[in-house]
């Protein structure tokens, strides 16, 4: 068995899940990173494996692998993401339906495998990279945040259930961070005229706040203080803007909150 600390981080081609792959390796942790798409290059020191997080046969076979080349699972990093940012009606059920089922199944799939793995070794941690729009939903994300709602809630009923076995399940939550996320996004398939202004409006802002927003870096510090904490929290607020807006919706009257999002978006 491997004297390091094994990780697999989803989604570490780019992003926050490459600085993630590459953080880990650097702070000790011998790390998988896994993308779907087989060529990628990943970061010096990680081992890049295919991984489609939306296909069991796939996820069961990622960890098979390294079970078998680590001996162990010490930690899982649950990022793969996509997101969507449009008007809630202008989506089709099914296109809701993929988005969930990397953001929200992939989740459980990769969870559902790495937890016999972690029982049957003593102990392991779980850190599932939310956001803040888990905690505070914003206009024109309903389907990206809900995603990121049921994150929340599946983790933190996971981890009171698994902490039996050593296993530990926490939520980082980022909010802009200076990623290609916001341009990988899908485009609501089912457009309508009348959100149209809407849509270029949250374009605009993601253009604007992306050059002053978070480095993955930044979020990095805050996985890699989740997986050494000895006294895990349920949830990691990462990054100022995202510390920001979850105390101004902690302290803030529900009114004045409500008004201060509405002018960032643009919304009269």
């Amino acid at each position: 068995m491997d004297t390091l600390r094994t990780a697999i981080v989803t989604g570490a081609s780019s992003g926050i899940g490459y600085a993630a792959a590459e953080g880990l390796a650097r702070a000790g942790f011998r790390v998988f990173g896994t993308s779907r798409n087989v060529s990628v290059v990943g970061p010096e020191g990680v081992t890049m494996r295919a991984c489609d997080v939306t296909d069991d046969a796939s996820v069961s076979a990622l960890v098979a692998e390294v079970v078998a080349r680590a001996g162990k699972i010490d930690l899982l990093v649950n990022n793969a993401g996509i997101g969507m940012f449009g008007g809630a009606e202008e989506s089709s059920i099914a296109q809701s339906q993929s988005l969930f089922n990397v953001n929200v199944f992939g989740v459980m799939r990769m969870t559902n495998a790495v937890l016999p793995v972690m029982k049957r070794q003593g102990g392991g941690r779980i850190l599932n990279i939310g956001s803040i729009l888990g905690v505070v939903p914003a206009p024109y994300s309903a389907h990206y945040s809900a995603a990121k709602h049921a994150i929340e809630g599946y983790s933190e009923s996971l981890d009171h259930e698994v902490r039996a076995f050593n296993v530990r399940v926490s939520v980082i939550e980022p909010a802009y961070v200076r990623t290609v996320f916001d341009q990988n996004g899908m485009e609501p398939d089912q457009q309508k005229a009348e959100y149209n202004q809407a849509r270029a409006d949250v374009a605009a802002l993601l253009r604007d706040v992306m050059p002053t927003a978070d480095l993955p870096d930044v979020i990095v510090k805050v996985i890699i203080k989740a997986a050494n904490d000895p006294t895990p929290r349920r949830r990691y607020t990462a990054g100022n803007a995202a510390r920001m807006v979850s105390l101004l919706r902690r302290f803030a009257p529900a009114g004045i909150f409500d008004r201060i999002l509405r002018k960032q978006f643009r919304i009269g």
